[in-house]
């Protein structure tokens, strides 16, 4: 393939040593990790292609996926291949881990997109295709498990085109034969622009064979297509199409390498990673199409001037060598020991699955961990002008599930604080903070398994085991009727006393108008100074209500009382107000109030119907329903729901959008609640106060 092209390639060409990146990517399940280790044993990185079942993949590596049996976090591993440098970047497929999956894609010279050959489940790939479109990076997509495959490729490409903004073009037909229980078997493939055959080996690079008779027609038909779709970007091509000249296969290479840069299409490739089949035809066309470090740097408005940049796109935290910074290396060269900004740089490494090479120098284009630059963090760029936010890098999604978490050990509570600190700052999906308004610390995070990989790193890798349970929501009370209240205090014990007389107005405010004191005290019954103390006594005691719930939407009126000159203090009057509050509340009929939030859902279009069924289910009421802006397919249920009911609600959504939809939320308002659900609530309450 020597005829790519006839001018030199922008930053390099393929054989230079330069360093590419490439970013795996697809649904859960959909064989990425798989790929990557036939990608390692077909560049001659690793001698026997370990298995995810087994857990002796290289991808996959960290003691929480291999658990659970899929990615959690970016896996990192680089290879030489045919005179160039590479590093692989195989993230998480699953949407809970994703924003791992946005920053290595943030990096990355070019994308790999891994799908099954289902066209059901395509929908799986929107969220992914849809920031690698937006942010224009090239990208190949690589339809894995094509030996099972029970459509066909054309049907399988007409589903990818409907998800896809770009033009798809399919390089390779499928060679098929017919088995002995009726179906069919994938046993090799046509190269469209070469128009060459290949059989599949179980392991090792394809065959060469004669093309088969029967696949003429299809071959034909599919290789017309594809150079109808390269000729809507080339006019020299489209002119010879018209006048049924037979196109020069370097011209097509070329439309191919500049399209494919440019980000106007999108390859299609057929393989079974687990077999190897295809591997090295995504690699070879990897080689001479993905762009060089220059491109994605001018891409992304990033610098490329030869002076000293990275980019921190990942941090860890490891018990031997600390906090590393997992950073690209953008422009110019980076040493151990150098000082870069303010910054000195310890120890260069490169990783390699959960393998770790001290390295001297890190060049242009390279993936390298930083050791211990505590000041860096996910998102930034260090440079001589120091330490400085990456603008476009992608910003962590607000949280969907969120746990309350206690310290099994109390002892264990500072090492708590520290490791969090830490889990988050790896994975900046993930936050915690204390709930002043239940007394808990809430741990938040994309879904249920997020949060589990979360609690397994803190008993793990920390040494620090939690308990967990559901948050409590934050409920509050007001009352429906008001009163007035007379309320002394009076204790004598010797010396001076403690007098304190006050009459007070209560009753009900407008939902959201919060608290309100009055002062009508007239001819200085209560002196002026003690009356802040009666205000202070009653916000006391709005804390927790006869219910067990703070009070709100209330107003009280401070408007008779009687003092002594001597025995009469602030806490006299503010142990009155208390009194007032405590025997007036019952009577003004206490009720219950529960958060309402706004809550939109986003999923794809087909799925609506039953966000809705759920949405009804959960006590919520449906305000209507809209397409997604900028998302083909896909629509935004709106709804306000109690806080009560969305606790699990992640779970269920992802369940019925295979795994894709997600929701944002906002408070509302506060609503009344009545009926067994409050008698239940206030009985809780009690039992937790009395436990």
């Amino acid at each position: 393939m020597n005829d790519i092209k006839s001018e030199p390639i922008t930053g390099g060409r393929p054989g230079s040593g330069a360093h590419r990146v490439v970013a795996l990517c697809g649904p859960y399940l959909s064989g990425k990790t798989s790929l990557l280790e036939s990608i390692l044993y077909a560049t001659g990185a690793i001698g026997r292609r370990g298995s995810t079942r087994a857990g002796t993949s290289i991808g996959d590596g960290a003691a929480e996926s291999r658990k659970r049996g899929m990615g959690t976090e970016i896996n990192v591993a680089s290879v030489e291949y045919l005179g160039d440098q590479w590093t692989f970047l195989d993230v998480p497929g699953s949407i809970e881990f994703q924003h791992d999956a946005f920053a290595a894609l943030a990096v990355c010279d070019v994308a790999v997109l891994v799908c099954e050959p289902a066209p059901d489940r395509l929908v799986a790939l929107t969220p992914l295709l849809k920031y690698i479109e937006d942010r224009r990076i090239p990208h190949v997509i690589f339809v894995n498990k094509i030996d099972s495959a029970e459509v066909r490729v054309r049907d399988m490409l007409a589903a990818l085109q409907a998800v896809s903004a770009r033009k798809l073009v399919l390089r390779q037909v499928p060679i098929r034969r017919p088995m002995n229980d009726g179906g069919e078997e994938t046993v090799g493939y046509v190269d469209l622009v070469s128009e060459r055959a290949y059989r599949y080996k179980t392991s090792g690079a394809s065959d060469l064979i004669e093309m088969p008779a029967e696949i003429l027609p299809r071959e034909s038909e599919a290789r017309r297509e594809m150079l109808e779709a390269l000729s809507e970007f080339d006019d020299t091509l489209l002119e010879q199409l018209i006048e049924d000249i037979a196109p020069e296969k370097s011209l097509i290479y070329r439309d191919l390498h500049d399209e494919f840069g440019a980000d106007q299409i999108a390859p299609v490739l057929l393989g079974a990673g687990d077999r190897e089949n295809g591997v090295r035809r995504l690699l070879k066309a990897l080689r001479h199409d993905t762009p060089f470090v220059d491109v994605t740097a001018q891409r992304r408005l990033l610098p490329s001037d030869g002076a000293a940049t990275v980019e921190c796109f990942k941090v860890l935290h490891q018990a031997h060598a600390g906090k590393l910074s997992l950073c690209r290396v953008w422009s110019g060269s980076l040493n151990e020991g150098q000082t870069l900004g303010g910054q000195r740089v310890g120890t260069l490494l490169r990783p390699f699955g959960q393998r770790l090479d001290k390295i001297p120098t890190a060049r242009a284009g390279e993936i390298v961990a930083l050791a211990k630059v505590d000041a860096l963090a996910a998102g930034q760029t260090l440079s001589g002008a120091g330490i400085a936010a990456t603008d476009d890098f992608p910003v962590a999604d607000a949280p969907v599930f969120a746990l309350s978490m206690v310290a099994k050990n109390r002892n264990d509570e500072v090492k708590m604080s520290g490791a969090l600190h830490k889990i988050v700052e790896e994975d900046p999906s993930l936050s915690f903070e204390p709930r002043a308004e239940t007394h808990e610390l809430l741990i938040k995070g994309q879904g249920e398994m997020h949060l589990k990989v979360a609690i397994d790193k803190l008993a793990g890798r920390y040494n620090v085991a939690v308990d967990t349970t559901t948050p409590r929501v934050a409920y509050r009370e007001t009352i429906l009727g008001g009163t007035q209240q007379h309320a002394r205090y009076k204790r004598q014990t010797g010396g001076h006393g403690q007098f304190a007389d006050i009459k007070v107005e209560v009753k009900p405010l407008p939902r959201g108008s919060g608290f309100r004191f009055v002062d009508k005290i007239v001819g200085g019954v209560v002196p002026r100074n003690f009356i802040p103390a009666v205000e202070e006594g009653i916000v006391d005691y709005l804390k927790e209500g006869p219910l067990g719930q703070p009070v709100v939407d209330l107003e009280v009126t401070l408007f008779d009382g009687q003092f002594h000159a001597v025995d009469s203090s602030e806490m006299s009057f503010k142990m009155a107000a208390r009194i007032a509050m405590t025997e007036a509340m019952p009577k003004c009929r206490p009720v219950l109030l529960e958060p309402i939030l706004k809550v939109t859902v986003s999923a794809p279009s087909e799925a609506t119907p039953r966000i809705q069924r759920l949405i009804s289910g959960r006590r919520g009421q449906l305000l209507g329903f809209d397409s997604r802006a900028g998302w083909t397919g896909w629509d935004e249920v709106t709804a306000l729901m109690p806080e009560a009911e969305i606790a699990d609600m992640i779970v269920e959504i992802r369940s019925v959008t295979q795994g894709v939809g997600t929701y944002r939320t906002e408070f509302d308002h506060l609503q009344e609640l009545v009926g067994r659900t409050a008698e239940r609530i206030v009985e809780e309450t009690k039992k937790r106060a009395a436990a």
